[in-house]
């Protein structure tokens, strides 16, 4: 009569041994908590930058105004779908959450192709500030991607790789909304091409190395 009654034992003995998890916030206040983080760069940046030149820029050249914002909506919405894909159950259609603002960001800065033709007196960027354009988001991407990984890894992404993306695009959109604050140049071919170098070298990176530093909260 012993031998029925030991599964019930052993689930009591396990069940004595487990420790309570405390739950994560909701992903949409986990986001602000990282926002937090990017508006603290941007009061440094603005401190040591001023706000004069940046709004002159862009009631000058009100697209660039349109491509800052769509890049700030773009950083919201993946670091909210980054927090939302580590939730065990939650859609893998959350990566599309970031489009909208991507296609203004990328839209927006389209048009500053057209300067040289519209204005050829704009000053526009050269292959020197191009350059100093792609440091600044990259090297302002690595912390701000390492502090969304430690964030994520806390909770349980089943798609890491997916998660790892959603985490690179926020860093190089929230980078490259921020160079608005110290960028001085208009938006000329050589320079969209190299902010777009900088964000994808930055979400390949995260897909490659995050979704590998991402794997261990699955074991």
């Amino acid at each position: 009569m012993a031998e029925p009654r030991l599964p019930e034992s052993l689930i009591q003995s396990l069940g004595a041994q487990l420790t309570p998890v405390r739950r994560l916030p909701p992903p949409w206040l986990r986001t602000a908590g990282w926002l937090l983080a990017v508006a603290a760069l941007a009061l440094a940046l603005l401190w040591h930058y001023g706000a004069e030149h940046m709004i002159r820029r862009w009631i000058a050249e009100p697209d660039i105004a349109v491509a800052g914002i769509g890049a700030v909506i773009t950083a919201v919405c993946a670091a909210w779908a980054a927090f939302t894909l580590g939730v065990p159950g939650r859609s893998a259609r959350w990566a599309w959450l970031p489009l909208p603002g991507l296609l203004m960001w990328v839209g927006a800065s389209g048009l500053g192709c057209l300067r040289d033709a519209v204005l050829p007196g704009a000053e526009v960027a050269g292959v020197h500030q191009s350059v100093d354009c792609l440091v600044f988001i990259i090297g302002l991407s690595v912390p701000l991607s390492l502090l969304l990984i430690v964030l994520v890894r806390r909770a349980c992404p089943l798609r890491p790789v997916l998660a790892a993306v959603m985490i690179g695009l926020a860093s190089a959109a929230a980078s490259a909304a921020l160079l608005e604050i110290c960028h001085g140049f208009a938006v000329a071919a050589t320079d969209l091409l190299t902010h777009a170098v900088a964000v994808a070298i930055v979400v390949l990176a995260n897909a490659a190395m995050g979704g590998r530093l991402l794997q261990p909260a699955l074991r």
